[in-house]
């Protein structure tokens, strides 16, 4: 039997990835975000627009993206809730961020140099994809007042560095799946592809109440279909 349910957030669980950007002063900046897919070599970002990374990011046009595994839950606490823009927003400050400047140290993390992008990769973790910015879309244009609120990144992987451990033997370009065990958040807590919690997360302390405006906006909006018009479920193909 299914309900009928209204979540304030959609965090059905994605790869934590940590990405690196440059700031205007020439310092780098780190932020973990979980909102994140590829298609081909091409990887896909949703970022708030008020946010630093997405600022660096169009002003740059180049970022890398790391992934930790399941055992680096500390570093990704380590810059949760803190923000590298200076002036903070209402939202942002009622779910506990701060301003960190120097995310590299409150995560105890340690910069790499890339090969052909300026941002540093990050050294501790066993993924690290080299990219350029190829678009930069608005979303919520159909929510009034609410256009660019979210940017989604389009970004083009021109390097990926994987450490030895997790390829697969016998194949120069293949990782092994059995060995690569990426740190996953579901409903802002964190998990292994083994099903079990890895720690705490300062993320999970806030109240996911705190997002549900952003649910609400969409929920003002009318369904385009008319509820006559939808198929009953006794009567759709299987």
């Amino acid at each position: 039997m299914h309900s009928t349910i209204n979540p304030a957030i959609l965090y059905w669980g994605t790869p934590v990835a940590i990405v690196s950007s440059e700031n205007e002063d020439g310092t780098f900046n780190l932020a973990p975000t979980t909102s994140v897919f590829w298609l081909g070599h091409r990887c896909v970002l949703g970022l708030a627009a008020e946010s630093k990374t997405p600022q660096n990011m169009l002003r740059t046009g180049q970022c890398v993206v790391n992934l930790p595994d399941d055992t680096q839950t500390p570093a990704v606490n380590g810059l949760a809730k803190t923000t590298g823009t200076e002036t903070l927003s209402a939202g942002k400050l009622s779910r506990g961020y701060s301003y960190v400047h120097d995310k590299w140290a409150c995560s105890g993390l340690t910069p790499q140099a890339s090969q052909v992008i300026r941002p540093p990769r990050v050294r501790e973790c066993p993924v690290q994809m080299e990219c350029e910015l190829t678009t930069a879309h608005e979303m919520w244009k159909d929510l009034p007042g609410m256009a660019g609120v979210i940017l989604m990144f389009e970004l083009r992987v021109v390097r990926v560095h994987v450490l030895d451990d997790i390829r697969m033997e016998g194949y120069k370009n293949r990782v092994d799946p059995d060995k690569w065990r990426p740190l996953i958040m579901s409903f802002q807590e964190f998990y292994g592809l083994d099903g079990g919690k890895k720690g705490p997360s300062r993320l999970g302390e806030i109240g996911e109440e705190l997002y549900r405006k952003l649910a609400d906006v969409d929920d003002e909006q009318p369904v385009e279909k008319a509820v006559s018009d939808v198929v009953p479920e006794s009567s759709q193909n299987i």
